[in-house]
């Protein structure tokens, strides 16, 4: 049985305040919005009220996670849907102030319907520090990531911070925002997680490569290999 299919069947285990008349594809959502946002606060990629997700609902609706509030303790009810300009459509919560920056992920990338922002520690020190993550050191970050490029700096929720990340957003992933964090993208919650994962993990073994002294990149023709299996990789909707 795949991860999300028995998530789904636990869900009447979590933890809700309040029964509401919803749709029952969107009820999965909610879930799976904390979910994940529980993972986050877990691994320790965000404290306090840091960090938001979304999903995309469809064309026009996008669901988000409440602004002010810990990944830890968030329930279903709590989420928000919002139009694709951002405006709120539901939800007793104010969307997160950060819902310029996944919209524009959206209307950018079709492809995309889950977005993820953190500041796991390792990744947020090399986007702290202005390095991006951009070397081939590692052949399972080619394949799931291909580059993490580092954005120029922006004030988090405002358009410039959208304005920032728009020249990475067409050919990357997981994008490093300078002095802030990550924020990870795709077709659906659990992949836009495990991007996040992979980031903060890269970013891990290449501070280690540093401590060490030594650092050797990936040739040319097994870098070309690896985008080759990238390609696929991305056709399967990852």
């Amino acid at each position: 049985m795949g991860y999300l299919q028995q998530f789904f069947r636990n869900i009447e285990t979590f933890p809700s305040r309040k029964t509401e008349t919803v749709n029952p594809g969107e009820e999965q959502l909610r879930h799976e919005l904390v979910h994940f946002g529980k993972m986050l606060h877990t691994q320790g990629f965000v404290s306090a009220c840091d960090g938001n997700l979304s999903i995309r609902l469809d064309d026009q609706r996008v669901m988000v996670t409440p602004t002010g509030m810990s990944k830890s303790m968030m329930y279903a009810e709590d989420m928000v849907i919002v139009d694709i300009a951002g405006k709120k459509l539901s939800g007793s919560c104010k969307p997160s102030s950060e819902i310029a920056m996944h919209l524009t992920v959206y209307k950018m990338r079709p492809d995309i319907k889950a977005v993820v922002h953190a500041h796991p520690c390792t990744a947020t020190a090399f986007a702290s520090s202005g390095m991006a993550l951009d070397e081939p050191l590692c052949s399972e970050i080619v394949i799931t990531l291909g580059s993490v490029p580092l954005a120029p700096y922006a004030t988090p929720g405002t358009h410039e911070l959208s304005d920032s990340l728009r020249p990475y957003i067409p050919g990357h992933d997981a994008i490093l925002m300078a002095n802030h964090g990550v924020v990870t993208y795709a077709g659906d919650l659990l992949h836009a997680y495990m991007k996040m994962e992979a980031v903060e993990h890269y970013a891990k073994i290449v501070l280690a490569t540093r401590q060490l002294g030594c650092r050797k990149a990936l040739g040319t023709n097994d870098l070309g290999k690896l985008l080759d299996a990238r390609e696929k990789y991305m056709r399967n909707g990852h």
